[in-house]
């Protein structure tokens, strides 16, 4: 059967509550991202700066422990459960699933590649784009399987990084001072061009960026990947669709998981709270391994107490439906405020005005997508994405 018959998802069908979890994620990943749009992307995910006083200090203690790389894994694992859903509603209805599937990665990294380059170096589309290739493979593999095989991807990316750290014990003591020298002047160069310089020196910085980020999928990777995984299995065994059935699992995740994962990021801050740029050693290593095992674990805390909140945080949902388009949109504002090619306020606000910027803009993301939902079936980016995967152009107007 054609693949062309195979239309894009009614809204009747759609899986409410992941709509309300993509749109609680879309928040989480704009506070995470905040102190990347306003400074230089180099300088930010180290952890609490010190040099941060009063307020601010607090405000980037809370994104730390409680938000960086805990909305980002959430936003993996609903990645991986819209593909399950996929590839369910293509097995229920008889229809090829694999060649669109690989129209919509194509799309996707197509999407995220201009976003890394026109927009902002901080993109995770085109590692979404990449990995999702990966991700077909596992497609026919047992359901029990997949929370396992997550687990030990993401756990996997942890263990690398300690052996990492073991490595960097034995390296010469000039390497290490060559690697500070270099994340120096890579964060000179991302102030000079996103701070100071024109669109056009923008975008070329933004390509070494890619570069670099590309490089660190070597750990990233795996951390995606198993979110994604995992979010399969979530999706593939009706623990979304039906709580209800689940309802041991979702008390273990809410009252056993959340706190135990909080407790291990509070050991990591406690063994480090802040790794400067190009500094890695063992004391690192171990600190960045705690932090992400605690992501893991507060990430599915988190998407417990969604799961169970959902029915009074269904004014997300479409900010969820327009989580591509919002994404984006994102970018936009943000390096337009913040850029030398746009406002200019680079470097110039404290991190609680970050995050009083971020609650404002995400509120007024809401409000827009429950406007532009009344009148059209798709946000504008999803349209475009779907038009990519499907090879026709639906329609958009409702």
């Amino acid at each position: 059967m054609s693949t062309s018959a195979f239309q894009p998802v009614a809204a009747s069908e759609r899986i409410a509550t992941l709509d309300v979890l993509r749109g609680f994620a879309l928040f989480g990943i704009l506070l995470m991202n905040m102190e990347a749009f306003s400074g230089p992307l180099n300088m930010s995910f180290t952890g609490i700066d010190p040099h941060w006083q009063g307020a601010d200090y607090w405000a980037d203690a809370f994104v730390y422990i409680f938000v960086q790389g805990k909305f980002f894994t959430l936003f993996s694992l609903l990645f991986g459960a819209g593909f399950a859903v996929m590839a369910q509603r293509a097995s229920s209805a008889g229809r090829d699933f694999t060649r669109f599937y690989l129209r919509r990665s194509l799309g996707l990294l197509i999407i995220g590649a201009l976003h890394a380059v026109l927009l902002w170096s901080g993109d995770i589309l085109v590692a979404y784009a990449l990995l999702s290739f990966a991700l077909l493979a596992f497609r026919e593999a047992p359901r029990s399987w997949l929370p396992v095989l997550g687990t030990a991807a993401y756990v996997g990316a942890a263990v690398l990084m300690l052996l990492l750290g073991v490595l960097m014990q034995f390296a010469p003591a000039d390497a290490s001072s060559a690697q500070q020298t270099a994340a120096v002047a890579s964060i000179e160069a991302q102030r000079q061009a996103y701070g100071h310089g024109s669109y056009v020196q923008a975008v070329a910085q933004r390509l070494r960026d890619l570069g670099a980020s590309l490089g660190a999928l070597l750990v990233v990777g795996p951390q995606v990947l198993g979110m994604f995984l995992i979010g399969a299995w979530f999706a593939r065994s009706g623990a979304i669709a039906d709580p209800a059935r689940y309802r041991r699992l979702w008390a273990v995740l809410r009252w056993l998981l959340l706190p135990l994962g909080l407790a291990v990021m509070f050991s990591s801050v406690y063994l480090q709270s802040y790794n400067p740029p190009g500094r890695f050693d063992m004391r690192g290593a171990t600190a960045y391994a705690l932090t992400a095992i605690a992501g893991l674990l507060m990430c599915l805390g988190y998407l417990a107490w969604g799961v169970r909140w959902s029915r009074y945080l269904q004014w997300l949902a479409p900010a969820g439906r327009m989580a591509l388009s919002n994404y984006l949109g994102q970018s936009l504002i943000c390096t337009l405020v913040f850029y030398a090619y746009g406002l200019g306020w680079f470097e110039q606000m404290g991190r609680a005005g970050q995050l009083l910027f971020a609650a404002g803009v995400f509120a007024a993301q809401v409000a827009l997508s429950h406007v532009w939902l009344r009148r059209f079936q798709f946000g504008p980016v999803e349209w475009v994405w779907r038009a990519l995967t499907y090879l026709q152009l639906p329609p958009l107007r409702r």
